[in-house]
């Protein structure tokens, strides 16, 4: 009752890349039982610093219950320099916590899981979105941990892709990730010169920068009916959320910490450009429009850390691969007879 072991960065990327068809519908499921109201998604909590005006630490707590019944948090750092010295932007801990009691019962190394879930999101909402499984061509903005997972998800989900152009702001970056895209994955891919160049003629544009504030700022940048996946949240100008059909994972989420629609909502004075969320896209509760860009802004809700996280807990358990701490709490009785 009282167990509680730990799951390194390591076992949890095998497990992932064992198993990422599960995990996205691991993701709907948690999507469908948050939009049926069996959930608890406070608000996410931003740790900044004076000294480090691009650099902070979020907590994310959350309940998911339906068949979950598992809460928990994660404590996510993200600390953009750090590509600069070709380390990982964010870095992350899980803890998973008993329903009955509120033992804490497992911590995982996070990263990979936060990941897997931001990938297996966006590869969701691409699916809806497009309305299958087949793309000439994927744009990837941004060549970090994130976008390396993303297309490893399009790959699981035996997406049919005819090329993948890669831009980032350091070649040298781009060039890594598509080399990673066309040996190891197996897509054609190739790095472009220009964001332009890299977005043009794209059925899919996956954004997965460290942008801080938007930089795509012409009105005529996204074509009509292209699929635009705003991982990154901060990319795209305002002006080009509230002329799109948008859809996100949690309206009220998603309209905070001055993401690209919350800026569009502050600029409008409503949120009247927002369609609907995955979730009602999913069930069909609602249609896309035609004739605009279809823009999917996920916010990232803590419940998809926890159904993913607890679904890699499980394997890594039944895999005999999880690190148990013995006595790891000081007291289990209130009283000893």
């Amino acid at each position: 009752m009282f167990s509680f072991n730990v799951i390194s960065g390591t076992v949890a990327r095998e497990i992932i890349v064992q198993c990422r068809p599960e995990i996205v519908d691991v993701v709907k499921r948690a999507y469908l039982t948050h939009h049926l109201g069996h959930s608890v998604n406070p608000n996410s909590y931003f740790l900044r610093f004076a000294e480090k005006p691009s650099a902070r630490i979020i907590a994310l707590p959350a309940y998911l219950g339906g068949d979950y019944d598992i809460a928990g948090i994660k404590w996510i750092a993200s600390f953009p320099e750090n590509v600069n010295r070709n380390i990982p932007r964010a870095s992350a801990v899980l803890l998973l916590n008993d329903y009955q009691t509120g033992y804490p019962f497992a911590c995982l190394e996070a990263s990979q899981i936060s990941a897997a879930r931001t990938a297996a999101s966006a590869v969701l909402g691409a699916e809806y979105l497009v309305g299958g499984r087949v793309a000439r061509k994927i744009a990837v903005v941004g060549s970090g941990v994130i976008a390396r997972n993303v297309v490893e998800f399009f790959a699981a989900q035996r997406w049919r892709i005819g090329e993948v152009a890669v831009f980032d702001e350091i070649a040298e970056y781009g060039d890594l990730l598509s080399n990673h895209i066309r040996l190891s994955i197996g897509f054609p891919a190739g790095s472009s010169a220009s964001l332009e160049s890299a977005i043009k003629n794209a059925d899919v544009v996956v954004l997965a920068t460290t942008a801080a504030e938007p930089h795509i700022t012409d009105s005529n940048a996204f074509a009509s009916e292209q699929v635009v996946l705003n991982i990154s949240l901060r990319d795209i100008a305002p002006c080009i959320i509230a002329t799109a059909h948008n859809i996100v994972d949690d309206i009220d989420h998603c309209l905070t910490a001055n993401t690209s629609p919350h800026l569009a909502e502050q600029a409008t004075g409503n949120r009247d450009f927002i369609d609907g969320t995955l979730a009602q896209l999913v069930l069909g509760e609602i249609e896309m429009g035609t004739g605009r860009p279809k823009i999917f802004s996920p916010f990232g809700l803590g419940v998809l850390d926890l159904a993913v996280g607890m679904f890699v807990y499980e394997r890594a358990l039944r895999q005999q691969r999880a690190v148990s701490v013995e006595g790891f709490f000081g007291e289990t009785k209130r009283w000893s007879s």
